[in-house]
C-alpha cells in the first residue's frame, strides 16, 4: 500500500509516498480502505523532531473509509460498512489502516466531512468532562472558531450551558451559528466578557494557546476552573489543568456524534482537502495558521 511517511526531521518536502506492506486488524479492530484520513498539528510537529524521535514515521491517527477486512470478535461491523475512527499505530494516512476505535459515518456525511471528527471530538468531549460542563454552566471557550474549539462549543451547547466563545471578528457570525455568544481575542478580553457576564464565567477551557490563562483564571475564579489542551508550559506556570490523550480518551464522542449531526445539533468543520500525494502543501496551509476547520488528506 501507498503511505505518507518521512526518514528525516525538516520542513514538509521531507515528506513523501512510499510502499509498505498491508497492514491488518488485530481482534476487536476493522481494517477500512481509506478514503480520507485528518491532518493535525501534531503532524507538523513530528515531522520537525518536536515530539517522537523515532525514524522513519507514518502520520495519521484519524481516518474514515470502508471497512474490508474484520478481526477476531468484530460483531458491530461488517465488510463494506462506511466507519471512521482512529489508527492505534499512526498511520492512517494510506490507502489502508487499521482502526481500533472506530463508529458508523452518520449517514448524512461524507467520508472526508467525517475523517475531521476523530481528533477534534475527542479532545472537546474529554476537556468538557474535565471541568464539568453541563447544563446550566457558562463556559468560556478560547479559540472556539477551529475545529476543536468548534466541536467544544456545540458539545457544551446540547449539554445546556451558556457558551461564550473567542475569535477573530470574521468569524463571529460562525460562532453565533452554532449558539455561542462571540467576543473578539487579544488585548481587554477580560472587559468584553464581562460585559456578557459580569460576574465571569464558571469554567474556562484554552483551545488556542494564545498566552491567555492568567485572563481565563481571572475569570473563572481560579485555576482549578481553566483546563487548557493547548498550552504546556502556560498550565505548569499557572496551575491550570492539561488535558492528556493518555489520561483516558473520550471515546464515546464517536458514538455520541453521529445522533447530534442526524437532529442538526451538530455542525462539522469546514474541511480543506489535498490529495495524499499533496501531503507537503497540507502542511505548509497548516503550518500557516490561516485555514479555518480541519486539514483533510483524500485518497483513493
Amino acid at each position: 500500500m501507498k503511505a505518507a511517511r518521512f526518514s528525516a526531521f525538516g520542513e514538509p518536502d521531507v515528506l513523501g509516498i512510499v510502499e509498505l506492506p498491508d497492514p491488518h486488524p488485530g481482534p476487536a479492530q476493522v481494517r477500512i480502505a481509506v478514503r480520507a484520513a485528518g491532518v493535525n498539528a501534531s503532524d507538523w510537529k513530528k515531522r520537525r523532531g518536536q515530539m517522537d524521535q523515532e525514524l522513519p514515521q507514518t502520520l495519521g491517527y484519524e481516518a474514515a473509509g470502508v471497512v474490508d477486512e474484520v478481526g477476531e470478535g468484530v460483531t458491530d461491523v461488517a465488510v463494506g460498512d462506511r466507519v471512521f475512527g482512529f489508527c492505534p499505530d499512526g498511520a492512517a494516512q494510506a490507502e489502508l489502516a487499521v482502526l481500533a476505535v472506530y463508529a458508523p459515518v452518520p449517514p448524512s456525511l461524507g467520508l472526508a466531512a467525517a475523517a475531521a471528527l476523530p481528533s477534534s471530538v475527542e479532545t472537546a468531549m474529554r476537556a468538557l468532562d474535565q471541568l464539568g460542563v453541563g447544563r446550566g454552566s457558562t463556559v468560556l471557550v478560547n479559540g472556539a472558531s477551529g475545529s476543536v474549539g468548534s466541536a467544544a462549543v456545540q458539545f457544551a451547547v446540547a449539554r445546556g450551558a451558556r457558551v461564550i466563545g473567542t475569535a477573530g471578528p470574521a468569524n463571529h457570525a460562525y460562532l453565533r451559528s452554532l449558539g455561542a455568544e462571540p467576543v473578539a481575542y487579544g488585548d481587554g478580553l477580560g472587559e468584553r466578557v464581562r460585559q456578557l457576564t459580569p460576574d465571569g464565567v464558571d469554567l474556562a477551557l484554552d483551545v488556542a494557546g494564545s498566552g491567555v490563562l492568567p485572563e481565563l483564571i481571572g475569570l473563572a475564579g481560579g485555576p482549578e476552573n481553566v483546563l487548557t489542551v493547548a498550552d504546556v508550559a502556560g498550565a505548569r506556570e499557572h496551575g491550570v489543568r492539561f488535558s492528556r490523550g493518555d489520561d483516558g480518551r473520550a471515546v464515546h464522542a464517536l458514538a455520541e456524534i453521529g445522533p447530534l449531526i442526524e437532529a442538526g445539533r451538530f455542525t462539522p468543520p469546514d474541511v480543506t482537502t489535498y490529495p495524499l500525494a499533496e501531503i507537503a502543501q497540507a502542511h505548509r496551509a497548516g503550518e500557516s495558521g490561516r485555514v479555518r476547520g480541519k486539514l483533510v488528506l483524500l485518497v483513493g
